[in-house]
């Protein structure tokens, strides 16, 4: 028989198995899922706090997918430290903390996944073959095992929420998607789990991403190739730095497909970049409207 969920100490209810997290959300009226993969900062604080607003019952899920991570990413050293994790949901009222292990999300091959299409296999995805698949899988078994009405998502992963919400249109899924601004450090970094690989000088070179932006942003009066140059001066300038930023990808991307804006672009679009400082790969992105 299995034990009962086991409450953390004036805290969310820990569920490790899905037998657990049933009975953990037995009649518990609206219910709010923030998907993450631990080491929560002050972003996801901000995903809580928007869930809190709108359900009765708030999950956070803790879970470092392998199924997102190719061979040779940082799977092993991505940060865990659950007993942590459990103090920030506990600071910001979360309800159930669901942090299974790897051989219960997968207590076997995966022999069956949620292909990403097209538009998974963009940006993200051709740097990284197979991400969006693993992070499509991982949510829809976390849609499923924890049933919930909306789940709240980070616009700082815009590539990633798109494609959840379009899983969830393609396939009828009963789930309000919600998403939540990108929250940045005072410095203007985004906020990150991987950031705390950084150290003071990789740091500063890492601003060269939010300027880059907004540099792109201020551009979007004169139109796409406008903003995309604006901000590609930008990650040129900090390519020379110490230590240098190695841009992964910069592209101006159609909202709902993904795919490269043309030249004569009108109205919505999301300006998107990836690169290296150091052994760190960050990304970040903004909306622009594009007037010319």
């Amino acid at each position: 028989m299995t034990d009962a969920p086991a409450p953390a100490t004036d805290g969310p209810l820990v569920a490790r198995t899905p037998e657990e997290l049933r009975r953990a959300l037995d009649c518990r009226g609206v219910v709010g899922l923030v998907p993450t993969m631990g080491a929560l900062h002050a972003g996801h604080r901000t995903l809580m706090r928007l869930a809190r607003a709108k359900a009765d019952t708030v999950v956070v899920s803790v879970f470092v997918n392998p199924l997102q991570f190719g061979p040779h990413e940082d799977l092993d050293r991505y940060p865990r430290d659950l007993p942590a994790d459990v103090r920030v949901c506990a600071e910001e009222g979360v309800d159930v903390v669901f942090a299974p292990e790897a051989a219960t999300m997968y207590p076997g091959e995966q022999m069956i996944t949620v292909d990403a299409g097209a538009m998974g296999e963009r940006l993200e995805g051709a740097s990284r073959p197979g991400h969006f698949t693993g992070v499509l899988t991982v949510v829809a078994k976390l849609f499923l095992l924890v049933r919930p009405d909306l789940a709240v998502f980070g616009e700082k992963d815009a590539q990633q929420i798109a494609l959840v919400r379009r899983m969830v249109t393609d396939l009828n899924l009963p789930v309000d998607i919600i998403g939540a601004p990108t929250l940045r450090d005072t410095d203007g970094l985004a906020s990150s789990s991987r950031n705390v690989y950084l150290d003071e000088d990789q740091r500063a070179s890492a601003l060269a991403l939010s300027r880059a932006l907004r540099a792109g942003a201020d551009a979007a009066g004169d139109g796409a190739d406008a903003v995309r140059a604006a901000a590609r001066a930008v990650l040129d300038r900090a390519a020379t730095a110490v230590p240098p930023v190695e841009p992964d990808y910069l592209a101006l991307v159609d909202p709902a497909t993904f795919a490269e804006a043309p030249s004569d672009h009108r109205g919505a679009a999301v300006l998107a970049v990836a690169a290296r400082v150091g052994t760190t790969r960050l990304i970040d992105n903004v909306s622009v409207t594009l007037e010319q």
